[in-house]
């Protein structure tokens, strides 16, 4: 009988332990606050649930993370399908391929807070681009800065640039692991084009597409630097996402016992969230 060897867990253990401590430290320091109240002085007081409480009764809580997960809805509804497109058109084969790749590889080197400023500057309506364009040549009263509308839409498109790039990178690895023979198969069967979608790339592409979806999910869940650098949650409250009340919460008011508890809860409704897509999603391939 083969034996397996678990001496390779020796070489893992030190990264999984650093990785440990520098999740658990800071965990640790999160409930540690969102159970206290600290007036300065390093002086705490113990106050149990009640931030707790305060924020599952607070409407300002519960309106920030509607419109999170309204900006998240709307992003996967968009990047998933738009990705997936993309990928099917891109080249297979020959001297393009790597210029495709690069190209869709770009906007994800760009680091987050420089995209919030350039998009900042390209949608003004004085002096950006976008702005310009929307407002002096098509004649459309553009202004992200007055216009909750136009704010959403803004940071949208933006996400949508900056990252349905991913989805596309994982559609293109799922599709091109896919053997020609199975297209061979569908054209001896004269099968449709979306015949050949729906029963060939779309199954074969299922595992890559669940780390998409999750991935933009978390991502776009969590997202904080972009849409705070474009818009600073306005115009008034409009754009004020979960993520972006906890840091006006934390920094802005230096309510740390609410901040903590309101991580806590973000914390979470993320896990929760994405264990509920990754079951469903793979509810198929368990049975």
């Amino acid at each position: 009988m083969k034996t397996e060897n678990q001496k390779a867990w020796f070489f893992v253990l030190p990264v999984l332990l650093l990785v440990a401590f520098n999740a658990l430290v800071p965990i640790m320091t999160v409930v540690n606050y969102s159970v206290q109240e600290t007036f300065g002085d390093n002086l705490f007081f113990w106050q149990g649930l009640d931030w707790f409480q305060q924020l599952l009764n607070s409407e300002r809580f519960y309106s920030a993370l509607g419109r999170q997960f309204m900006f998240t809805g709307i992003i996967l509804a968009i990047e998933i399908p738009l990705g997936i497109l993309i990928a099917l058109s891109m080249p297979k084969k020959g001297i393009w391929v790597p210029v495709c790749l690069v190209l869709m590889a770009l906007p994800m080197l760009i680091p987050w807070n420089v995209v919030g400023a350039m998009w900042n500057i390209f949608a003004l309506p004085k002096i950006g681009m976008l702005g310009y364009f929307m407002n002096d040549v098509l004649g459309i009263n553009y202004d992200m800065t007055q216009d909750p509308l136009a704010a959403w839409i803004t940071i949208i498109v933006m996400d949508v640039w900056h990252w349905t790039s991913l989805v596309v990178l994982l559609a293109y690895a799922g599709l091109v692991s896919i053997p020609d023979a199975y297209y061979q198969a569908a054209r001896i069967d004269g099968a449709s084009r979306w015949s050949v979608f729906r029963y060939i790339q779309l199954p074969k592409m299922k595992s890559v597409l669940t780390i998409a979806i999750l991935l933009r999910f978390m991502d776009s869940f969590n997202i904080y630097t972009e849409p705070f650098v474009l818009t600073g949650g306005g115009p008034g409250n409009s754009t004020t996402l979960l993520s972006i009340d906890l840091v006006k919460i934390a920094l802005g008011q230096f309510d740390l016992g609410p901040a903590a508890a309101m991580s806590l809860i973000y914390f979470a409704i993320t896990l929760l969230v994405s264990w509920v897509f990754y079951t469903l999603m793979t509810k198929d391939d368990a049975q």
